[in-house]
């Protein structure tokens, strides 16, 4: 109970305290202030559902707010003196006979009780002058009073971080995905169970729901799922991840789905992937295990699977080889520019050195753990990490998003420095951001060109000069994202709501890869835009974050900028297209080699030798080779070797007898010469 220490203050929360709001006919008007709620017992159940976790209300007290001009509002239970509570909140406009949901919340507070967890409601949205908000919250988890505060702020800038919550209510008990699934490569919303994959399918006018009965899962997808066409044939693929194990739904060519397990062993599954492993045009599969050494399925070219485990003999990797695991976040990025896709996993749990993070350095021929040797060998406690060129230079900076703790952001210092990373978290504003999560990814919500960071249901707001400004409870908690009306602004998917990015008028860009020599989905492609503003790049990815699987299209915000003069897309076969002025604003499909090479006029005359060779490969140019990216290729044009040239020389003594072909490449030109291996 509240203790009242003077009687004006016990006046005052007793002329606050609500006795009217049993239905929305009757809300309570309010303004902003704080307000005491004696019990929900009111005799109008909210609805649309507006937070989190469904229905199963049956309660609830109704208030209403009309603010005088434009404000953001917030609306919170996450006070002091409701630590250890648990609240839900719905936000209205709207008449009372036909609402429609604005905002919601259930659990994004953070101030606990003895259980050192918070369930308490943290909602805010803009509001306009003159119109009418219902604010109701319903007794899902108890019927216990509480105290609320309404708080009245100036206006976002328009379009920045504000969006419009729309129910959108799903079956099925694990709503983790923003992709898009019948291959029309608009964003649809995944929800599935044991035995069903729900979805909601996009449409040019919403959404039409489908629902696909799939055969029984042996595990479910718990802690997280990824999604990518691992058999190539046209539809998505589900990677389920439980404690116990996982489970692989493919789809058989026409959206019917065949449940696939590949092993029989016991995965305390962390992080999904689906990545190409061993660069053959095929996706693999990767799991990050919390107990034991990670594992990975190499896929034979067929869409059909072999379970290995780091630690086994025979495997063909050593990845994430830690006795005990502590295995949590993995994501795969091209840190250091080679154009091989390289793992950065995020460790937690026990003791030290088993939570210290780790880098798995993708040499071309196999994998070498250094994150000691580039300064990402951090102790945090995180579940995910986000990484993205956060300063626009052509590298990949990386936030480590604490689970517990401080966050960290750590800038890539580039080729002259071998891509290590320097901490410039004090410098940067991301310490303003003290609430934790397992949830951190990024992507460009207001698409001014720079990369903002979400981190649970808080957006840390990129200034453009690596420097950010927290936006705090922009969502309630963490979910997938994605673009769901197809209208170029990145939006949010939080359990049976959706949100919508009301937008601005930054123009962008949004672009569909798909490999024909590389894996279908272009997972593993470096995508890079060039604008009168500079450069930006992604990379495409199948499971970022901890647990969601979000959109694998690639978003791009070019700000004010009216053309892009390039688009350069580096895909993981080696084949290089570049799309020369493309029209903003749309949403491109591109198909892996379909633009023809460009070539760079300064090698011209490149001569290599001797030819045959025997080990190495020696090359004779006007220009210095360093930093450019040597690539060869056999005549049935799988790429057999891919390295970034340090001197001019290479080494193709591991190579087997026969002719080939050596691409010499940077900023999308190259040139190409032909040599025999003895």
């Amino acid at each position: 109970m509240k203790k009242i220490t003077c009687l004006i203050a016990f006046l005052t929360l007793i002329h606050l305290t609500s006795f009217g709001q049993n239905t929305c006919a009757t809300a309570q008007s309010i303004t902003a202030g704080v307000y005491t709620v004696s019990a929900v017992n009111g005799t109008q159940v909210p609805s649309p559902v507006c937070a989190q976790n469904g229905t199963g209300a049956t309660a609830g007290e109704w208030y209403a707010y009309t603010p005088a001009e434009d404000v953001h509002v917030t609306v919170t239970s996450d006070l002091a003196q409701n630590a250890g509570g648990d609240t839900r909140v719905h936000v209205y406009n709207g008449s009372c006979a036909a609402l429609n949901c604005v905002a919601g919340d259930d659990d994004s507070g953070v101030i606990t009780g003895t259980s050192g967890t918070s369930y308490l409601s943290v909602v805010q949205f803009e509001a306009t002058a003159g119109t009418t908000y219902y604010i109701a919250f319903d007794n899902k988890w108890n019927s216990n009073g509480f105290d609320f505060e309404l708080l009245e702020d100036e206006p976002l800038p328009p379009g920045i971080f504000s969006f419009t919550t729309v129910s959108l209510p799903t079956s099925g008990s694990f709503g983790l995905a923003v992709v898009d699934m019948n291959g029309d490569h608009l964003d649809d919303v995944v929800t599935v169970s044991s035995s069903n994959i729900n979805l909601q399918i996009q449409t040019s006018t919403g959404f039409t729901a489908m629902n696909i009965s799939t055969p029984t899962a042996d595990w479910t997808p718990d802690w997280s799922m990824a999604i990518g066409d691992y058999n190539a044939d046209g539809y998505n693929d589900l990677l389920y991840g439980a404690w116990g194990g996982v489970t692989f739904m493919r789809s058989e060519g026409d959206m019917t789905y065949t449940k696939h397990t590949y092993n029989d062993a016991s995965v305390a599954s962390q992080r999904t992937n689906f990545v190409d492993l061993n660069n053959d045009g095929h996706l693999d599969a990767f799991v990050c295990h919390d107990v034991a050494p990670s594992v990975y399925y190499i896929n034979d070219g067929n869409g059909n699977l072999s379970f290995y485990q780091s630690s086994t003999s025979g495997a063909p990797y050593e990845l994430a080889n830690y006795y005990s695991g502590g295995n949590y976040g993995s994501i795969w990025v091209d840190y250091d520019n080679d154009r091989n896709i390289d793992m950065f996993i995020a460790k937690c749990g026990g003791a030290f050195p088993r939570y210290v993070n780790q880098m798995h350095h993708n040499t071309g021929t196999g994998y070498v753990e250094n994150a000691a040797e580039i300064g990402l060998d951090d102790d945090d406690q995180t579940w995910s990490s986000a990484w993205g060129d956060f300063d626009n230079d052509g590298d990949m900076d990386v936030f480590i998003g604490a689970s517990s703790g401080p966050h960290v952001l750590k800038m890539n210092n580039g080729a002259a420095n071998n891509y290590s990373f320097t901490d410039i978290t004090a410098s940067s504003g991301v310490s303003a951001l003290t609430a934790t999560s397992r949830e951190h990814v990024t992507f460009d919500f207001d698409n001014d060109g720079y990369l903002d960071i979400v981190s649970g249901g808080n957006i840390l707001r990129n200034n453009g000069d690596m420097t950010f400004t927290l936006a705090a409870n922009v969502f309630s908690g963490s979910g997938s994202y994605g673009d769901l009306n197809n209208d170029g602004f990145i939006d949010a998917r939080r359990g049976s709501n959706i949100y919508l990015n009301n937008g601005n008028s930054n123009n962008w860009i949004t672009i569909s890869t798909v490999g024909t020599a590389s894996n279908i989905n272009g997972i593993g492609a470096r995508v890079e835009i060039h604008t009168p503003s500079g450069m930006q790049i992604r990379d495409v990815r199948s499971g970022d974050g901890f647990e969601f699987m979000n959109t694998l299209n690639t978003h791009f915000g070019i700000g004010t900028d009216t053309t892009i003069d390039s688009i350069v897309i580096y895909w993981p076969s080696g084949t290089v297209d570049t799309y020369t002025n493309p029209t903003i604003n749309t949403h491109m499909i591109a198909t892996e080699g379909e633009t023809l090479s460009i070539e760079d006029e300064t090698l011209v005359s490149t001569v290599i030798y001797p030819n045959p060779a025997k080990s190495t490969l020696f090359i004779e140019t006007p220009v210095s080779l360093t930093g450019k990216i040597a690539t060869v290729f056999d005549l049935n044009g799988k790429r057999v070797l891919n390295t970034k040239l340090e001197t001019n020389s290479l080494d193709v003594s591991h190579l087997g007898s026969g002719m080939y072909l050596l691409r010499i490449e940077e900023h999308g030109k190259s040139i190409t010469r032909k040599f025999i291996k003895e």
